[in-house]
């Protein structure tokens, strides 16, 4: 441990600590400290968050530019650095593991739930890679915002539980300032985290890990027939709610590699993330994905590529015999396709205000989905104005507004009024469902990057923190902020979105 890393101070915090991942073999990780910064200062805590971790918050936020920096280590943390492999776009890399990312340890939270506390931008690791280890300024302020936000959408997710400005610059394509934001997870054990044993021929190791993710995520399991096919059916069950869930807010992950893939079933890692503004389903940001594999219709085949992966892992744990153990885990991941379409559907179908379903709902979205991409309309808004076009038919001409080409629009309308005269809602009630899973707010991409410029260029936190808080309640009007409902204007488009190395 550094000298300047100190487990020792005034105002020392207490984080009642639970570290079972640090009691696994070492295989499994790297002991490893956070390399101090130079003149850490806090941007932002998240007090709540703090609260239901059971953690002392006002000895957080008296100390939190020291502890959330790294430069204090809080007493009973065993700050280490996970190893794992990934399929990163396809290929294989037998050794990633946490390049800029040190978990401080592990915490019961008031629900009685493990979570992980990690800091991501803390320094190198021995799995940095030639890497430095940081996080620049803006990433750090993207994955607040963004994560935050799922989390309010009702998504699962890692969340932020802190960010901090370090004092210290990071050298990119330019210099920028440095920070470091604190993550924390139910987990942060990946499905190139079963790979890594895998590709070690570690069948000891590989079991080991197979009985913590269930022991800690999937306890269930442990009582059935056959645990470790089990297990694998929870976690294909997991990510096909969780994708859905991201088509059903526009959601682009962006880099859905296996190494960030976490079998908790929570969205991880927020590098070139971005959310729809039109819907398009090829849309791409991600600098990084030239070929388009994950675009925001590929979310789905990349989710069940990536669990065909995990079921490779664990082809040995589910039966001796080779041939069995496919046959069972091929079934597994083919149940995928089905529940991940239920899933969809019957979101889809809540956000045009369905109770019931008939046969013909599939089509009704699917034509609603087709008319806004050759209407270049915008996802969030589209919905939203629909909320209010189910209570008023006055209403109908702000949904048509928002389509280059209103005719096929006004004919779905027609049809879609059709279908609600078979659903037993009153138009107040249908409304007000509505309501509660079309958001009025989404991080558009362009209020983070002028968040971003502003902290970066001016110091000027202010747009950082309107995102902050109108997020938190994104389905609610809030006309204070309505200008962070509007989408870009054509210079303030978002093209790109990059990692955060």
């Amino acid at each position: 441990m550094t000298e300047a890393a100190s487990r020792t101070g005034p105002g020392k915090t207490p984080i009642p600590f639970d570290n079972s991942y640090a009691r696994l073999p070492q295989t499994f990780f790297a002991p490893i400290h956070p390399t101090p910064v130079a003149e850490p200062w806090l941007i932002k805590f998240n007090r709540p968050l703090a609260e239901e971790l059971g953690l002392d918050a006002d000895a957080l936020e008296r100390d939190g530019a020291a502890i959330f920096s790294g430069n204090r280590i809080p007493e009973g943390a065993e700050p280490l650095a996970m190893a794992y492999s990934g399929h990163q776009f396809g290929s294989f890399n037998p050794q990633l593991g946490d390049g800029r990312a040190i978990l401080l340890g592990e915490v019961i939270d008031i629900h009685g739930k493990r979570r992980d506390i990690q800091l991501k931008g803390s320094g190198p690791t021995p799995y940095s890679r030639r890497g430095d280890g940081r996080a620049a300024l803006g990433p750090v302020l993207r994955e607040y915002i963004v994560s935050e936000a799922m989390h309010a959408l009702g998504i699962p997710t890692t969340r932020a539980l802190a960010a901090v400005v370090t004092g210290e610059p990071v050298q990119r394509e330019q210099l920028l300032p440095g920070g470091v934001v604190t993550r924390v997870a139910a987990s942060h054990i990946r499905v190139g985290t079963f790979q890594l044993f895998t590709s070690r021929g570690d069948a000891e190791g590989l079991k080991h890990l197979a009985d913590h993710v269930i022991a800690r995520h999937y306890p269930q399991a442990a009582a059935a027939e056959r645990p470790y096919l089990a297990l694998l059916e929870a976690v294909v069950s997991a990510q096909a709610s969780l994708i859905a869930r991201w088509l059903q807010v526009g959601f682009i992950h962006g880099v859905m590699n296996t190494d960030n893939c976490a079998v908790s079933g929570e969205t991880i890692d927020f590098g070139p993330c971005a959310f729809l503004d039109e819907y398009n389903p090829s849309k791409v940001f991600s600098s990084i994905d030239r070929g388009g594999r994950y675009a925001y219709a590929n979310q789905p085949s990349i989710g069940q590529w990536n669990l065909t992966r995990l079921a490779e892992t664990l082809l040995p744990l589910i039966d001796t015999d080779e041939d069995k153990a496919i046959a069972l885990a091929t079934a597994a991941i083919n149940a995928y396709g089905a529940a991940f379409q239920n899933q969809w559907l019957a979101g889809m179908t809540a956000k045009i205000g369905l109770t019931g379903q008939e046969d013909a709902d599939l089509a009704l979205v699917q034509s609603l989905l087709s008319a806004m991409h050759a209407g270049e309309a915008d996802f969030t808004l589209s919905f939203r104005r629909l909320c209010d076009a189910a209570e008023n038919t006055d209403a109908d001409a702000a949904f048509l507004a928002l389509f280059a080409d209103p005719d096929s629009a006004r004919t779905w309308l027609a049809d879609w009024r059709a279908r609600l005269s078979r659903d037993p809602q009153t138009p107040a009630a249908r409304a007000a469902a509505m309501r509660r899973v079309n958001p009025a707010f989404i991080p558009r991409n362009h209020r983070i990057e002028q968040a971003i410029a502003a902290a970066i260029g001016d110091g000027d936190f202010s747009l950082f923190e309107a995102l902050v808080e109108v997020l938190a309640n994104p389905y609610e009007d809030q006309p204070k902020f309505a200008a962070l409902a509007t989408p870009p204007q054509p210079q303030e488009r978002v093209l790109r979105t990059f990692c955060g190395t």
